[in-house]
């Protein structure tokens, strides 16, 4: 639960990079996305590992969408991949 806590302040705050007329919509999807994961299951590691790599992977495609540097991504990938 942690991790997954840590994940979702890590795409929060990815969030506020972005154009401020984006953040919005951007932040409302991560905060569903999480909810509506949050029945995974615990002891399931491959599974939430599978689901932390799939929200950085997006992090980092709209990232890009909207040409903001992906290093800022650097402390998420540690959290999603570790």
């Amino acid at each position: 639960m942690e991790k997954a806590l840590r994940v979702y302040g890590g795409v929060l705050r990815l969030v506020r990079r972005l154009p401020k007329e984006t953040r919005s919509y951007y932040a409302k999807y991560a905060r569903e996305n999480f909810v509506n994961y949050r029945e995974a299951e615990v002891g399931d590691s491959k599974a939430l590992d599978e689901l932390f790599h799939r929200a950085y992977n997006h992090s980092i495609w709209v990232l890009n969408k909207y040409s903001v540097d992906q290093s800022a991504a650097n402390k998420l990938k540690n959290v999603c991949y570790n």
